[in-house]
């Protein structure tokens, strides 16, 4: 059977292996490099927690700490750290229910002194408690990008085709058209594009996707206080109504500060310079939230992009008429921990043999139905996204919850 792949980033990568360990011949096409540096996966680190809104999004997540540890144990090389995940729930913030919480492996309720006293580095809002996950971690993204492209690069029957744009599918006869004039054909084709989803969606489809773009802060803790800092578990909330979060320096990877004020929806993709506001509003943030932190500390502050669902916020995957085609159209921002989840299923509905579990995630379980043939203009240029919006908050999608966030980098 032969399946081909359109898109380098995490989802992409793992679906092509996934097949080709299945037995498939597996051909991989990204319009830049692969692993593309310029995918909304690429990144230094991401967090991998189980606290969740919901039962079956928080039975997801501890499947996933499964699923990642048996990609480590592929790649043979150490890109799982389980430094733990501290929750932080703020003033008036509702417990997880009692039936979730019992779901969590290894995790215990911590008051705010008990919290203070395991972690005299964090300044957490008067009155908060706190959800520390024993089992939850870092992974460190680019790591895994690049080993499972090395990991495909020596499979047979493997082909990888980096610099190749994709200018269309006709998924009733299996092809991908590149802009070279190559046609690929397959008998399953799994597009995972990313960012560049719009181009294939062209404006009428994609007029349900928004486009976010996110700024964090990149930081060098003191040599002093380095080994206190790695010590430090991921926290993908502070419980306090910015949205704020952080990812601690594991490895060789830098402190990451970044919140969901930081987060705004845009038009189109352009540069990566974090504007100066926001780099000054996360600043003043964060020097209420962590002991000693200074602005002299931030090495760099970048900014990424991300596609997610108008409604929900979250990730799309349609499938492209009545036929074995798939897109994987917009990650939501937090598609990165599931990564192993999604790709099993989009192989498993590539392969034939169907996703035999469902994953807990409804995008992903429920496709929703595309048309069978994509195109992008003879002379493509930036589509636009959904018309600009409030960016996510804690009063319309709980981006400030501490089970739940919406922005493309956070956890």
């Amino acid at each position: 059977m032969r399946i081909i792949v359109v898109g380098g980033g995490v989802i992409g990568l793992l679906t092509a292996l996934e097949c080709s360990l299945a037995g498939a011949e597996v051909s991989v096409v990204d319009r830049g490099a692969i692993p593309n540096p310029e995918a909304t996966s690429y990144d230094r680190h991401r967090v991998l927690r189980a606290l969740h809104p919901g039962p079956a999004e928080a039975a997801a997540a501890i499947e996933a700490h499964h699923r990642w540890a048996e990609v480590e144990s592929r790649l043979g090389s150490s890109v799982y750290h389980r430094v733990g995940a501290l929750t932080v729930l703020g003033p008036g913030e509702p417990e997880a229910s009692a039936t979730t919480f019992a779901e969590l492996p290894g995790a215990r309720r911590l008051s705010a002194r008990e919290t203070a006293e395991r972690y005299p580095q964090l300044r957490l809002p008067h009155g908060s408690r706190a959800v520390l996950e024993r089992n939850g971690g870092v992974l460190i993204a680019d790591r895994i990008l690049a080993g499972t492209a090395e990991l495909l690069a020596q499979r047979p029957g493997v082909r990888l085709l980096p610099r190749h744009r994709v200018t269309g599918v006709e998924a009733p006869f299996g092809l991908v058209r590149l802009a070279d004039g190559t046609v690929l054909r397959g008998d399953a084709v799994v597009v995972a594009a990313g960012l560049w989803s719009r181009e294939l969606l062209g404006p009428e489809l994609s007029g349900g996707l928004t486009l976010y773009r996110q700024t964090q802060l990149m930081c060098a803790v003191p040599a002093s206080t380095r080994e206190v800092w790695q010590r430090t578990p991921a926290i993908p909330s502070f419980g306090t109504a910015e949205g704020a979060w952080l990812v601690p320096p594991v490895g060789d990877a830098p402190l990451k500060l970044s919140a969901a004020v930081a987060c705004r929806p845009v038009e189109r993709t352009g540069d990566r310079v974090a504007p100066r506001e926001v780099q000054t509003r996360l600043v003043l943030h964060f020097t209420s939230l962590l002991n000693g932190f200074r602005a002299e500390w931030i090495e760099r502050a970048e900014d990424s992009y991300y596609l997610a669902d108008r409604e929900t916020h979250g990730p799309v995957l349609g499938q492209l008429g009545d036929n074995n085609a798939w897109i994987y159209a917009a990650c939501g921002g937090s598609s990165f921990k599931f990564a192993p989840l999604i790709a099993r299923s989009l192989a498993g509905r590539a392969l034939g043999t169907g996703p035999r579990v469902p994953t807990g995630l409804t995008a992903v379980d429920h496709p929703v139905p595309m048309p069978g043939e994509l195109a992008v203009p003879e002379h493509p240029r930036a589509s636009p996204a959904a018309e600009p919006q409030a960016a996510p908050n804690s009063a319309d999608t709980a981006a400030t919850s501490p089970h739940h966030s919406t922005t493309g980098v956070a956890p």
